[in-house]
């Protein structure tokens, strides 16, 4: 039997309306991956109808867990939970082999910040000597060989700062930290705790549930007190927002209350900012990719068109906010889907006519970029419209 509960299995009533919705079958057209040809799947292993073979195992796999399908869903199906069940199944022993070994340590060494860090300084030396394929890893072009630390500035809210991002995206961050500072708030960040450097949202993809509630304990621990935790990056948000699920807890409950996506944190707050921006800038167009997890998720993709309206001029694309097909690892794990689903994403943009992209999540904007896009964090615009360059 699967870790899922019979009820959200059933829930399903095969109405098809998901299908446009899921990028996978909008690649393939095929049934079984489709969210309701997977969750047929997933009900004929359950009841032990059929065995958990390659082919189950594929379906489950190619999955992007973008959960587009949720939000296109009548009947309210828990497709994320599914799939989140289902691989913690498969990951648990259903499967030999199918985390393997270096991968558990990979997702594992998350948790160490430096680590992480000193890996990226590897990555960037071997990009400098031309060993390390950039383009066809995800990697930004030039990784950073040093990063100037950040500076707390007070502590009406907390910045949460992770481990990829941290380590890949600082200036992110340090954008971040400078909008934060023009509306005067005051920012907290992060004290050190052993494995407190990464959310688990990867581990949880992966089906390691175990590894992931180990690093939410660790998180939780350093952020003490009751502060707004503010995140930006959407994948992370998404992860710490459900952390009373996976831990079961009210302490968990108590500290994904806290979480807050920085965009909806400073749409709430824009009149502070609106007045602040350079009117001897030219304002730039720029089309808005939404981050699955920002749209499907945590449902508050508007409040990046909030924050962003009074500083540049605003572009949709026309895909009905499709994934891109970054996934988190997907686009490592899965490269030739990935590609795939990123041209449609491509192509969007390229009938927009816009050159300048923005995304809320590390992830989409790597992938992205990889392609040959030109991406930014929405805090980024912020902070060239206020202070006339990207931190």
């Amino acid at each position: 039997m699967l870790h899922v509960h019979d009820d959200d299995l059933a829930s399903c009533v095969g109405c098809g309306l998901c299908l446009p919705h899921c990028p996978t079958f909008r690649i393939t057209g095929e049934e079984r991956y489709s969210p309701r040809g997977r969750i047929e799947a997933m009900r004929q292993v359950h009841i032990g109808a059929k065995p958990v073979e390659a082919s189950f195992v594929d379906m489950m796999d190619t999955c992007v867990q973008c959960r587009g399908c949720e939000t296109a869903c009548p009947s309210g199906v828990p497709f994320g939970r599914l799939m989140e069940g289902t691989r913690s199944t498969l990951a648990g022993g259903a499967v030999p082999g199918y985390q393997p070994w270096w991968r558990r340590i990979g997702y594992r060494m998350l948790s160490a910040h430096r680590a992480v860090v000193v890996g990226s300084r590897l990555l960037a030396v071997g990009q400098r000597v031309r060993l390390v394929p950039s383009r066809r890893l995800g990697l930004p072009d030039r990784l950073p060989l040093r990063e100037r630390p950040l500076e707390p500035s007070g502590s009406d809210v907390w910045l949460y700062t992770g481990c990829v991002m941290d380590a890949w995206q600082r200036d992110v961050h340090r954008a971040a930290l400078r909008v934060l500072r023009a509306a005067g708030v005051g920012v907290s960040l992060p004290r050190p705790v052993r494995g407190g450097g990464c959310c688990g949202a990867l581990a949880t993809h992966a089906g390691l549930l175990d590894v992931a509630r180990v690093q939410a304990e660790a998180t939780m621990r350093a952020f003490p007190g009751d502060a707004p935790i503010l995140v930006d990056s959407a994948g992370c948000g998404a992860q710490l927002k459900d952390l009373g699920h996976l831990l079961g807890t009210p302490e968990a409950e108590r500290f994904a209350a806290r979480v807050v996506d920085i965009d909806e944190w400073l749409a709430r707050h824009v009149d502070r900012l609106a007045p602040l921006a350079r009117h001897d800038r030219i304002r730039r167009r720029v089309a808005v990719q939404d981050p699955c997890h920002l749209r499907h998720v945590q449902k508050v993709h508007l409040s990046v068109r909030t924050l962003l309206a009074p500083f540049v001029d605003l572009v949709e694309l026309d895909d009905d906010g499709l994934c891109c097909g970054a996934g988190g690892a997907y686009a490592v794990l899965q490269p030739e889907l990935a590609g795939d689903i990123r041209e449609r994403k491509v192509a969007a943009v390229g009938r927009s006519g816009v050159s300048l992209v923005a995304s809320a999540n590390p992830g989409c904007s790597l992938h992205l970029s990889a392609a040959g896009l030109d991406v930014c964090h929405p805090v980024q615009l912020v902070d060239e419209a206020i202070h006339g360059g990207r931190a």
